[in-house]
């Protein structure tokens, strides 16, 4: 037997070295087609302009990026001024979605420590339970939500019936539906990176800390928290990056007044009127926004990594 194996079970050779490449082949293949060439699409369309009867010119320009961030009047001629419209729609689209998010991990990591603290043989049957909604396509899942947050829907009908309100709350068509809309979207997201690192915990830390007398609080601050970060940081990254170019929850649940920037894109692919090379260019923002985000966690990740070590 080789002495690396035989002394500590690493190998000193790659018994795949040379049919790596061909194994990695098909993921690679997956890639390209399905990320690399839509992304690299839609970069280029970005930098194409928008044929006036609708589709594009290929006429190279930073015209759909000066549309996102300038006003230049009515005739286009006048100095740039900061085009305030598009950059309060992701302003909102952020805000909605941290909500969500926070919203989420407020429900979503006491759930998961539950689940994770009950008996192992009925651990699969919560889990189960967690991801039934998935069974059902997303669409109508939040028509199903409208229906119950309408003025004549069950929510009121029951507020109603046992007397909490004298007249029907209007929920639809408010930032507090499109939240809702949101976390009910994404919540399994949050639930299941958590419940994976709470249940690999090593619940007699808690035990030892507790006969040092320290408290419930104290413990979960200073052992439990660290230890499931990991998962909470996963969680909030897999229900924030959705949430921000979500347009269902907004469009059927928030109305025009509550336009997110997963809305604007849509808008500008539909039919002939759109405006491509515009909804290219959003999409490229809000991918490089998505993009310096999930640099900084892994940064902030790499950090506590290293100070952990």
């Amino acid at each position: 037997m080789a002495g690396g194996v035989a002394g500590g079970g690493n190998a000193t050779s790659d018994t795949y070295a040379g049919a790596r490449n061909w194994l990695l082949l098909p993921s690679w293949l997956v890639l390209g087609i399905l990320v690399l060439a839509p992304v690299s699409m839609m970069l280029v369309y970005s930098f194409l302009t928008k044929e006036f009867r609708g589709g594009v010119i290929w006429e190279f320009s930073l015209g759909a990026y000066d549309q996102f961030f300038c006003s230049r009047g009515l005739f286009g001629d006048e100095p740039c001024q900061i085009e305030w419209t598009y950059i309060l729609i992701f302003w909102r689209s952020i805000w909605q979605a941290g909500a969500a998010t926070l919203l989420s991990l407020v429900i979503g990591l006491p759930t998961a420590y539950y689940i994770a603290t009950r008996p192992a043989h009925v651990r699969p049957l919560w889990v189960f339970l967690i991801t039934i909604p998935y069974w059902v396509n997303l669409l109508i899942r939040t028509v199903s939500m409208k229906f119950l947050l309408r003025d004549q829907g069950p929510l009121n009908d029951g507020l109603l019936a046992i007397g909490l309100i004298s007249e029907p709350i209007g929920i639809v068509n408010t930032n507090f539906a499109v939240q809702l809309g949101l976390f009910y979207s994404y919540l399994p997201f949050m639930v299941l990176p958590i419940y994976a690192s709470i249940e690999r915990y090593n619940f007699a830390l808690s035990e030892a800390a507790a006969d040092l007398y320290a408290g419930k609080w104290t413990i979960f601050r200073r052992i439990v928290l660290p230890t499931v970060k990991p998962g909470i940081i996963a969680g909030c990254i897999l229900v924030f990056v959705p949430s921000l170019g979500s347009f269902l929850a907004p469009d059927l649940l928030g109305g025009a007044k509550n336009f997110m920037i997963g809305s604007l894109i849509e808008e500008q692919f539909k039919g002939n009127a759109g405006n491509w090379p515009f909804g290219a260019a959003a999409s490229m923002i809000l991918l490089t926004m998505v993009l310096i985000i999930l640099l900084l966690f892994a940064r902030q990740q790499s950090r506590a990594d290293r100070a952990g070590g």
